[in-house]
């Protein structure tokens, strides 16, 4: 492990105090309406009856940040028997709504942890909703992944196999095994899945090119499942399963951190290349410690590359050697418009500011702390103060600006909140 870092974190492993974290509990109804004035009370996983703080959710259905206490952050930055991270169980209750509990929320140390519950209106004789959130891969026990070719054949005849690479709306998550017949599907968003994923296999407090290695590794893997349609090839109908064996691990109802969310925010669109592949390599790795996999991604090995100050590239390059490249998918799917290639701000005009401030008036019918515009095509101070809150309800940086994340999330929220489907999570 980097010196620096360790002398970085020094105090905090001295201290008799343990480390703190944050989190942020959003709340939702099924139909992607914000639930205002919802109790939220906070205890160990451990100790469920022992409240630590109660909350209550605004108008945007967000609770305030609260800090919570979490084991020291060394736990996290380098391979260790003791627990990185701090497990909180969550009871959520409404009026008119079925209560819900989520139990194993993760907090580690100096991170923002997000975690979204969603509610059910209130069906006399219904159980209330419970999600349990497994261990960490990399702190938990999982089976290794089954090695497979990362380049897939695609010339046998009658192969379904996509004509371009597309950044698909959904995939379709089989909670277990591909032969768990028992197990059940759920349409998840793209970007969803990788930031589960993401919070799943790595630890956010590792460095920022590290992480951005990781979730281009688990991007491409995904990617190359949408691409190749492995599943529904084999008559399944699923796009991808939540078994460490097989895939890579989604947990349903699980938290995400907010630095993790950030990346895949900016990088959704990258996939990984060989020369002359159309297809998204299958780009497979292990922890690198309790399991080994020469000429895949350590995931370890990449945190410390990363506090060696290696980029994400030369990162992923160690791992899967130098023909390797980032590529830009050619599509994103399930999205009424993609990104103009230059932002929207004051001063701007046009039929691509029309279009965000018609977004921004659908999108102020569940979250009404949105200001309504009239839809002219002149980005003006109305326009940016509606864009601003917007922002600030989705964790975006507030500055009033459409650049590429908030132009892509406000295209996501409009079509959640226009459009609904069943089994989305």
């Amino acid at each position: 492990m980097n010196m620096n870092l360790m002398e970085r974190h020094l105090t905090a492993a001295q201290s008799d105090q343990p480390d703190r974290g944050e989190l942020q509990v959003t709340v939702l109804s099924e139909q992607n309406v914000p639930v205002a004035d919802a109790v939220v009370d906070i205890s160990y996983t451990g100790d469920p009856e022992n409240t630590l703080e109660e909350l209550r959710t605004n108008a945007a259905g967000r609770t305030e940040v609260v800090e919570l206490d979490t084991p020291p952050v060394e736990y996290s930055l380098q391979p260790s028997a003791n627990m990185p991270y701090s497990e909180y169980t969550l009871r959520v209750t409404a009026p008119g709504y079925e209560p819900a509990v989520v139990s194993g929320t993760e907090v580690l140390s100096g991170e923002l942890s997000l975690q979204n519950v969603r509610l059910h209106l209130f069906r006399a004789g219904e159980q209330p909703d419970s999600i349990v959130i497994p261990d960490h891969v990399l702190y938990g026990s999982y089976p290794p992944k089954i090695a497979e070719d990362e380049i897939k054949p695609v010339n046998t005849s009658g192969e379904i196999v996509l004509d371009r690479v597309v950044v698909p709306e959904y995939v379709i998550v089989h909670d277990g095994p591909p032969r768990d017949t028992s197990a059940a599907n759920y349409y998840v968003r793209y970007k969803d899945y990788i930031k589960n994923v993401a919070s799943s296999e790595i630890y956010a407090t590792w460095p920022r090119e590290t992480l951005i290695a990781n979730i281009l590794a688990i991007e491409s893997f995904t990617l190359n499942r949408v691409y190749t349609e492995w599943y529904r090839n084999m008559r399944y109908d699923f796009t991808i399963t939540s078994s460490t064996a097989y895939d890579q691990k989604w947990s349903r109802g699980r938290n995400i951190f907010q630095s993790i969310s950030d990346v895949v925010d900016e990088i959704f669109l990258n996939y990984l290349s060989r020369p002359n592949v159309r297809q998204p390599i299958l780009t497979q790795y292990c922890d690198g410690q309790r399991v080994q996999c020469p000429n895949w991604l350590s995931q370890w090995g990449s945190a410390d590359l990363g506090e060696n100050g290696y980029d994400a590239l030369s990162i992923l390059r160690y791992y899967y050697n130098d023909s390797l490249y980032i590529n830009v998918a050619e599509e994103v799917s399930g999205i009424p418009e993609s990104y103009p290639g230059y932002a929207l701000k004051i001063g701007s005009s046009g039929a691509d500011v029309f279009k965000i401030q018609e977004q921004l008036n659908a999108i102020s019918n569940n979250y009404p702390l949105i200001p309504k515009l009239i839809p002219d095509g002149n980005f003006g101070e109305r326009t940016q103060e509606a864009v601003r809150t917007f922002q600030s309800i989705f964790g975006l940086t507030s500055d009033g600006i459409v650049g590429p994340r908030t132009w892509y999330r406000i295209q996501e929220i409009y079509v959640a909140v226009t459009r609904l489907a069943e089994n989305i999570v």
